[in-house]
């Protein structure tokens, strides 16, 4: 897929109002969709486009959603098309655990949830096809201390094609880079023990690892427009981010020399 090329995600539900505002918040974010009010027309539609990702509601006349993956998937139960489930009957998640679906969601979700998940999905699939074939494998060294996060961030950078390990706290920084020996590290500003920007420090006079280039990132100064001009004399720091999307942060890492 060229780098051009937007994603391409299906929306099946029966909820005319759902589908247009989902289709609208979709658009706004950068994907092409494709609309379908039942099972039958996503199965005809699927015959014209190829998406990337199937957002499927369940209960829907016809074949409901349940009858729709059926007739998409394979003897051993893989679907032909990564598939999020999302669905008000949120008691059905735990049978959904058990099928080859890409995630569950229950309706009403936010937005923000939804284009998490979405960008989680596409993550271990299609999305970063383009940037594996520009650019060779790299090593990353993560340091994130909430561990759910730094769980969606690594899915994110493994699908990207890269090597990660993972460290929790700013002394870990200093005692794994210079054996883990990374390409890049990524560094949330705000960490156990030491924050990011004393690691940084550290890092500029540690002889041995000084030459990596460092990613910070921090969420909670989203007013900040100026945040690498913080790090101004830390040559080592490269990019600062105040996202802590693992999408951005791969963005950052591409655009590394």
């Amino acid at each position: 897929m060229n780098a051009s090329q937007k994603n391409t995600i299906m929306v099946v539900d029966d909820e005319k109002h759902l589908l247009v505002s989902v289709r609208d918040f979709l658009v706004s974010e950068g994907f092409e969709v494709v609309l379908a009010r039942s099972g039958e027309e996503a199965l005809e539609k699927l015959g014209e486009a190829s998406p990337d990702l199937i957002l499927l509601d369940i209960s829907m006349p016809g074949m409901g959603g349940v009858g729709f993956l059926k007739r998409i998937s394979s003897p051993d139960g893989k679907t032909s098309h990564p598939v999020l489930v999302l669905t008000a009957r949120s008691t059905m998640k735990e049978f959904f655990d058990t099928v080859a679906v890409e995630g569950f969601l229950g309706k009403p979700c936010s937005e923000t949830v939804l284009m998490r998940k979405i960008r989680e999905i596409l993550g271990r699939t299609k999305v970063f096809e383009s940037r594996q074939e520009a650019g060779a494998s790299r090593k990353i060294l993560l340091a994130e201390n909430d561990f759910k996060a730094a769980d969606v961030m690594r899915k994110a950078i493994e699908a990207a094609g890269h090597e990660i390990e993972i460290v929790s706290s700013g002394p870990e920084v200093l005692e794994r880079a210079p054996v883990f020996k990374p390409d890049v590290i990524i560094m949330k500003e705000i960490l156990p023990r030491l924050n990011g920007g004393a690691v940084a420090s550290l890092i500029q006079v540690m002889p041995s690892i000084n030459s990596i280039p460092v990613v910070m990132y921090d969420e909670s100064r989203k007013d900040d427009p100026n945040l690498l001009a913080r790090y101004s004399r830390t040559k080592c720091v490269r990019k600062a981010l105040v996202s802590s999307d693992p999408y951005d942060l791969l963005k950052a890492i591409q655009g590394l020399s």
